[in-house]
């Protein structure tokens, strides 16, 4: 279906912490309809060179048609535009 919206997660779940802001991302996507490709970064170091190799400086990361969205505040601005 050409109409179909995914997007990409990327989001922080460690063995002692779940990021908030990535669960609110996700509920924030599947409220708008789109499907999610949740991809977990598990360690810290999974973290550390996810943010380097994508130039940002928290988790998580919201890819929707291949375009960085950001994290969860920006995607609350994107959905409502």
């Amino acid at each position: 279906m050409p109409d179909e919206k995914t997007a990409i997660l990327y989001r922080m779940i460690l063995p002692d912490h779940t990021c908030p802001f990535g669960v609110r991302a996700r509920e924030m996507l599947e409220d708008a309809g789109y499907t999610v490709d949740d991809r977990i970064l598990s360690s810290r170091e999974e973290v550390e060179a996810f943010k380097s190799e994508h130039g940002v400086a928290t988790t998580p990361l919201v890819l929707i048609d291949d375009e960085a969205v950001g994290g969860s505040e920006e995607l609350a601005a994107f959905l409502k535009s």
